[in-house]
């Protein structure tokens, strides 16, 4: 899961989730700070540059998506796929997928170069892949490739081949896209430190050897990162450095692209107050990202591990109707018009709107119901005795005020009921949802982004999954194995309507047996200076992308 408000895994599951800025020229340039280079406002700092390192989310995906190239790429401004170091995307249609649907062929472009000058051929691409599955790092996205690929296999310098375990209809969209399955110079890894089963790489989590359009120039911890340009970058080359600057607080950032500092900043809804109207400054909205802010329940709470306020058992999240009284009791239309400022769209689903498989008909909360909320409160017992129960999140930002909202909600609607909201720094947070088993009842959090819903359905819904296994889903869900068998068959279901309809059913199931409280979907909110001009967006990936600004300021 993303952490903070990196909500921004690229997808990998990867992935690479894009958002592009293009920009040109035509203003005085004595109006525009720092020419020649596009300064950003990034809010977390980057704990390795290593694709087979970093995790979903994590602040060093920023750089990785610039300093590296994938087989394939999202578009700038959607979920559309597109050539990366494979000069086509394969269809069945094109022969570069087999009719089975088991084998992915990719004819690798000639004359790409990695930054340290040697050729990115096949071998590089096999390579690059096996390396991430032969590490298989704790922290890493391994299981992206090694849970779908059965082989890999160099057919010749420039044509490689994958077979997958079975079917997939997501390998495209999630395993090729994802950061895990960014391509290394084997040269450069093999001599600093070569693979090692197990152990990260120290060389390749502070460099970067890749052949994508920005070459890593510097890492200044904790101040910035350093990106040039790849002047042998093989497609549209970059007019523009890169300088992102890391850590600053939201206020800090603001005041930074008010004054022409920054060129962007990271931003969120809660930003628009302080930007909107500022000279110099463009606000662009429209659009929802594909990250749902959650409420979570643990079904897996360990014997006297819940705070001393929590008078709550540690099996009170299996009852479905303690998990759908939260959902009906959750005031949408507070948290909507109140810390998203209007900017969002009520999404009662796991799958996001704009996601194929999302069922606009399917039956959803989204409007808070008292009546409902006390009838199932009541009928499993706690509406009389009350309950306390703690919710951890992270401090001044979105996912806080979401559990400020709960907080109101569940104690309106009886005097016995208590939330206790716990706004932690984000290192402790993180360190809390990465236990196993975690220790707290609830929390706030949001998804990673993907352009396809399996990744969605496994690792937020199924009872298998990855947080299914670690939340204890089996122990709550009224028919685990039918939620399984159906997300399960969606993902290797290549008729595109009997997937559609696998995914509606799912999405009904989840209603009456909800796993999480989705409080909204984010709307769109990016600010940057006047200058920087022809601004698009890809919902799936809401930092600045450099990929695609082939134009200058």
């Amino acid at each position: 899961m993303q952490k903070g408000r990196k909500m921004r895994n690229i997808l990998v599951v990867a992935y690479s989730i894009l958002l592009g800025l293009f920009l040109t020229v035509g203003v005085n340039a004595q109006t525009i700070k720092n020419p020649g280079v596009l300064v950003h406002a990034a809010d977390d700092e980057a704990t390795t540059l290593d694709p087979a390192q970093v995790e979903a989310g994590e602040g060093g995906e920023t750089v990785i998506l610039q300093v590296y190239d994938r087989l394939l790429e999202f578009g700038p401004s959607g979920p559309e796929l597109i050539p990366g170091l494979a000069t086509t995307v394969p269809s069945v249609e094109n022969g570069m997928i087999s009719d089975d649907g088991m084998t992915y062929t990719f004819k690798i472009r000639k004359g790409a170069v990695f930054h340290d000058g040697t050729d990115v051929t096949a071998e590089d691409v096999k390579f690059s892949w096996d390396r991430i599955v032969e590490m298989d790092l704790p922290e890493g996205q391994a299981g992206v490739i090694s849970d779908i690929v059965s082989e890999t296999k160099v057919v010749d310098d420039y044509t490689f081949q994958v077979t997958l375990l079975e079917p997939s209809a997501s390998f495209l969209n999630s395993t090729v896209v994802s950061m895990a399955a960014s391509i290394v110079s084997k040269d450069a890894v093999m001599a600093n430190g070569g693979v090692v089963e197990g152990e990260p790489n120290e060389y390749m989590a502070q460099n970067a050897v890749g052949s994508g359009p920005y070459k890593l120039k510097a890492w200044n911890r904790g101040e910035n990162i350093l990106l040039d340009i790849n002047e042998n970058y093989w497609g549209n080359k970059a007019k523009l450095a890169a300088r992102i600057e890391i850590g600053a607080e939201p206020d800090v950032r603001v005041l930074g692209l008010r004054a022409g500092n920054y060129d962007t900043i990271e931003t969120d809804p809660s930003f628009v107050a302080d930007i909107e109207g500022a000279d110099g400054v463009t606000l662009h909205t429209g659009g929802l990202l594909l990250e749902p802010i959650h409420v979570g329940f643990n079904l897996n709470i360990p014997d006297g591990a819940l705070p001393k306020e929590d008078t709550i058992p540690t099996d009170f999240f299996h009852d479905p109707r303690i998990r759908q009284a939260f959902n009906y009791a959750f005031d949408y239309e507070a948290f909507l018009m109140g810390p998203l400022a209007g900017f969002g769209e009520f999404n009662p689903h796991y799958l996001p709107i704009g996601i194929f498989g999302h069922d606009p008909d399917a039956p959803r909360y989204g409007a808070q119901d008292k009546a409902k909320a006390e009838a199932l409160f009541r009928e499993a017992g706690y509406w009389d005795n009350g309950f306390s129960v703690s919710v951890i999140t992270e401090e001044a930002n979105l996912f806080a005020d979401a559990a400020l909202v709960l907080k109101d909600s569940i104690e309106g609607l009886n005097p016995n009921f208590r939330i206790n909201v716990l706004a932690v720094a984000e290192a402790v947070f993180d360190e809390a949802h990465a236990q196993n088993p975690v220790e707290y009842a609830m929390w706030v959090k949001n998804a990673d982004p993907f352009a396809d819903p399996h990744p969605y359905m496994s690792a937020y819904q199924h009872p298998d999954g990855e947080w299914g296994e670690v939340h204890g889903f089996a122990n709550g869900y009224r028919n685990p194995e039918k939620i399984a068998e159906l997300i399960d068959g969606a993902s290797t279901e290549l008729d595109v309507k009997k997937r559609a309809a696998m995914y509606s059913e799912l999405q009904k199931m989840l209603f009456d047996d909800p796993m999480w409280l989705i409080t909204a979907q984010e709307g769109v909110t990016m600010a940057y200076r006047d200058w920087v001009t022809g601004f698009v967006h890809n919902p799936l990936w809401p930092r600045p992308s450099l990929r695609f600004s082939y134009l200058g300021k």
